[in-house]
């Protein structure tokens, strides 16, 4: 079955019940969310509920939704409980019975074609995909109010040339949750020639008058997300995966997490562009929420990611952060081809700063707090080569380019950091195997093991 959007055809949601009233537009109400289940605490509230949609299936194959018309989700929820408005837009709450919370939601479905049709305001999610086979993404305009496209628990999936700005939640985000009732691992996922955005305001992408907010303009911890990223959500795993190509703009960084036991393993990132990243640019992160059934929950694994031609410039002060956690180290890592330009500033307290472990806290970021590294901080790692990387700061900064601890394996060939620097170029703790060569003003160095040292 196809639907088919002609040019100026627009799908309107309707407007769901307000918090104090039982019906919405003309007395109607969207369909009922399904009954809570054992599995449902694993993972929030939107990825547990399909029905409560403008449009959803389940259990259907051989369908898509094609041509250039609009679907816009006016009378849709953004999130469970209070909220700020996002526009100019009513607040719906999604748990409450009556109410709309995403715009297309697809449950254990295959053969799905999803091409050329703009989303606007599209609730929870613009597009909910869990346990969906065989799809493709292609050539979508999405300008929502929280999470973009969401591909939880699919394989053999095709994202290329879409656009989305997301300011409120990430753009383009592939999950591995317990929906299902199972872990299930997302895999053999493409996702390229993409634009992520967090800085514009809602509608103006669509009617192409790209309106920044106000640098005073602040809504939340989630404000300006954007991104690509594959995680939280993270107990099947994600495998065999390529993102290449993509540009993004006033966002959150590229995000790899796997917190709730999930094995992520065989990832190619390349051809990134970055401009004016809200936070570190680059984000790995092993933890152990371990948000699952408890008696087969266990911490996952994170290896053979290799990350190659990335360009960040204007980012904020966070720099790029790869960390694992005590006893538990991401492996196998390629880091080559990349320029990361940061403000600096930083003083040589904020390079003595010991970040925490947190291992069990939300993946973010943000969530260590100020690192004490221009370019990147590594923790509980093994096996890393790190080739043509240089690191640029607008001032003089007294943190190190690059600062290790835990790391067993480490090889930097061809880096270039910092002229303006007032502190060391590297900063070692408890590393061993480390080797640095070929890099223009850095003395060629090799360390079988080391305590607290600074080179």
């Amino acid at each position: 079955m196809a639907l088919y959007l002609q040019q100026g055809a627009t799908i309107l949601a309707a407007d769901s019940p307000l918090p104090d009233q039982s019906t919405g537009y003309m007395g109607g109400t969207y369909d009922s969310a399904e009954p809570k289940t054992e599995w449902d605490a694993y993972q929030d509230y939107g990825h547990n509920h399909w029905h409560n949609s403008l449009m959803w299936g389940e259990n259907i194959h051989d369908f898509g939704i094609f041509g250039p018309g609009l679907i816009w989700g006016k009378g849709l929820s953004h999130s469970a409980g209070s909220s700020n408005p996002r526009g100019n837009y009513p607040v719906y709450r999604a748990d409450q019975p009556g109410v709309g919370n995403k715009a297309i939601a697809l449950k254990n479905c295959h053969n799905v074609i999803f091409r050329d049709f703009c989303l606007l305001k599209g609730g929870h999610f613009g597009l909910l995909l869990t346990g969906v086979d065989n799809l493709t993404i292609e050539n979508l305009k999405i300008d929502t109010d929280r999470d973009g496209i969401d591909i939880d628990c699919c394989k053999n999936v095709r994202v290329s040339n879409c656009s989305v700005n997301s300011p409120w939640d990430d753009g383009i985000c592939p999950k591995s949750s317990f929906a299902l009732g199972y872990a299930r691992a997302t895999e053999n996922v493409t996702i390229t020639n993409c634009y992520i955005s967090g800085c514009y305001e809602l509608g103006s992408l669509l009617d192409g008058t790209f309106k920044k907010f106000k640098p005073d303009v602040n809504d939340g911890g989630s404000f300006r997300n954007g991104r690509i990223k594959c995680g939280t959500e993270s107990n099947g795993g994600f495998r065999n995966i390529s993102i290449s190509n993509c540009v993004f703009e006033g966002s959150r960084g590229l995000a790899i997490e796997t917190v709730d036991g999930a094995l992520i393993e065989d990832i190619a990132v390349s051809n990134i562009t970055m401009r004016e990243t809200v936070n570190g640019p680059i984000f790995l992160r092993l933890g152990a929420r371990l948000r699952g059934p408890p008696q087969s929950t266990e911490v996952g694994t994170l290896k053979r990611v290799l990350i190659s031609n990335i360009t960040s410039y204007g980012a904020s002060a966070l720099c790029s952060s790869i960390s694992g956690i005590p006893g538990y180290m991401i492996e196998d890592l390629k880091i080559s081809d990349v320029f990361f330009h940061q403000p600096g500033s930083a003083d040589s307290e904020l390079a003595k700063r010991q970040p925490p472990e947190l291992e069990q806290a939300y993946p973010e970021p943000t969530m260590f707090g100020d690192l004490p590294a221009t370019g990147l901080f590594l923790r509980h790692v093994r096996n890393i080569e790190v080739s043509n990387l240089e690191v640029i700061t607008e001032t003089a900064d007294a943190r190190p380019a690059f600062w290790l601890k835990d790391v067993d394996g480490a090889d930097f060939f061809r880096v270039k950091v910092p002229k303006t620097r007032i502190g060391p170029a590297f900063h070692l703790q408890n590393v061993t195997d480390f080797r640095l060569f070929g890099s223009k003003y850095l003395k060629d160095t090799q360390v079988d093991s080391s305590g607290d040292v600074s080179l």
